[in-house]
């Protein structure tokens, strides 16, 4: 092990904000569990951050099919003593409620919250056997602030912040920290998918995002964020 903490399972791994933390931990000597839907990026950040010398190991996982994300989670965290779980991965969906599908509304909470939840339940009891854990949820600005247009994609958020309070009120008892990590607009592959043109210059980059991680994962036992917002200078964007 390349630390006294057990392992970090961070999720969309493969590029980004995921990637850019992996790197962030492995330097600081935390092994690391990557979960992504793209095996190819997933041995391509492995290769990468495996240099630090910490153990790295990739579980390609398509979280979108949240029915089996908590059993494939669960086997993860058999394997490994997961002391760190980074739930990362989302996608964005822009249009106004009126004209978003079901589908399209389903889609975004699935990945971006309900996967969430069940990443949570498969860590949670490894976590409470062993009487410590720190969860780190990435929400999004959007969950604070009224972007038009962004709906599917605000609740979702909104609702990562909701389920982080609450779960901090319910495991903190068993030595277990959660807290949010809710960045401003941040340059990441995610705006390949937008319309919308944006200067993705004044945009926080994914390496600000995961110190941003790292510091919270890394204070004193008896020590929370609770939440943390990350704003680029510019401001909301």
């Amino acid at each position: 092990m390349g630390s006294s903490i057990g392992c970090a399972l961070i999720t969309g791994a493969g590029s980004g904000i995921g990637r850019a933390t992996a790197q962030a931990f492995a330097e600081a000597g935390i092994d690391l569990a990557l979960v992504s839907r793209s095996p190819a990026k997933l041995d391509e950040v492995a290769a990468t951050v495996a240099q630090t010398g910490v153990t790295v190991k990739t579980y390609p996982l398509d979280l979108a099919v949240v029915d089996q994300v908590n059993a494939a989670i669960s086997q993860i965290a058999a394997e490994l003593p997961i002391d760190i779980l980074v739930n990362n991965a989302g996608i964005a969906q822009t249009g106004e409620v009126l004209s978003t599908s079901l589908s399209d509304w389903q889609r975004v909470i699935d990945l971006n919250l309900t996967s969430v939840f069940q990443c949570i339940q498969a860590v949670l009891p490894g976590m409470r056997e062993r009487q410590r854990g720190t969860i780190v949820n990435v929400s999004s600005i959007a969950a604070h602030h009224t972007f038009a247009g962004w709906g599917a994609y605000s609740v979702s958020k909104a609702g990562i912040a909701s389920l982080s309070k609450v779960l901090a009120a319910e495991e903190r008892a068993y030595g277990i920290r959660v807290a949010v990590i809710t960045p401003g607009a941040v340059n990441t592959p995610i705006w390949d998918t937008i319309p919308e043109e944006f200067d993705r210059s004044q945009m926080l980059t994914p390496d600000v995002v995961a110190q941003s991680i790292l510091h919270t994962v890394l204070l004193p036992p008896q020590a929370v964020i609770d939440e943390l917002i990350v704003m680029p200078r510019a401001g909301a964007i």
